[in-house]
């Protein structure tokens, strides 16, 4: 069986309401056009200022990008409490814990506020390692997930599985020696993953099946 890595955000925790929402107030503030689901969809990517690159053309400036994070960051607080676990997220942790498996998270979440969330949502303990983000915002995964690895004794990269919702999750996992699958209920089209050459579902409990079918 793998050990699974997981990401949070579009994945574990089904925030992508609470995300436009929240780009829509930011875009609102800055003067930038609404989005919708879709198009955020088919326009997302890591780095986020390339994000906003394609959404104004250009890339922010230094100044407009520090703006642009901390406007969408308040909002995305003030939304996130409300939002929940992905559907059978619970369930699926606590099963591969009580089967004796490890997992672990990895998130460019804050880990002062990823941490509290865990705990109140009851799934702290079913990790082996958790981190999020404790550096400068605004970068990819790549360097963030290998040092995670690294960091777990006794876990294989070429048995790890990391399951995410975005192409960076792929590319990150690639960059750690492990392999990735990639949930659609989260940040991006399926079409963008599909992009990614790895494993896309539709469910968790599909990742989960995928990821013990890739190092079985």
């Amino acid at each position: 069986m793998a050990h699974l890595v997981w990401d949070w955000n579009g994945t574990l925790f089904h925030d992508i309401d609470a995300v436009i929402e929240a780009t829509n107030a930011s875009f609102t503030e800055l003067g930038l056009p609404q989005i919708t689901l879709e198009r955020y969809r088919e326009l997302y990517c890591v780095p986020v200022p390339k994000f906003y690159e394609r959404l104004m053309g250009r890339l922010p400036t230094e100044d407009e990008w520090l703006v642009m994070d901390e406007t969408f960051h308040r909002h995305y607080w003030a939304r996130a409490e409300t939002a929940g676990l992905a559907d059978g997220a619970a369930e699926l942790l606590a099963g591969r814990q009580a089967a004796g498996l490890t997992q672990s998270l990895c998130s460019l979440a804050p880990h002062d506020r990823l941490v509290p969330l865990l705990h109140e949502h009851g799934i702290v303990d079913r990790f082996v390692r958790v981190d999020g983000l404790t550096g400068p915002n605004g970068g990819g995964k790549a360097e963030h997930m290998v040092r995670h690895l690294a960091a777990i004794a006794g876990v294989d990269a070429a048995r790890t599985v990391v399951i995410g919702d975005a192409v960076d999750d792929a590319k990150a996992a690639a960059a750690a020696g492990a392999q990735a699958v990639l949930y659609t209920g989260g940040s991006h089209s399926r079409a963008s993953l599909e992009q990614a050459g790895v494993p896309v579902v539709d469910s968790l409990v599909e990742a989960v099946a995928a990821a013990d079918e890739l190092v079985a």
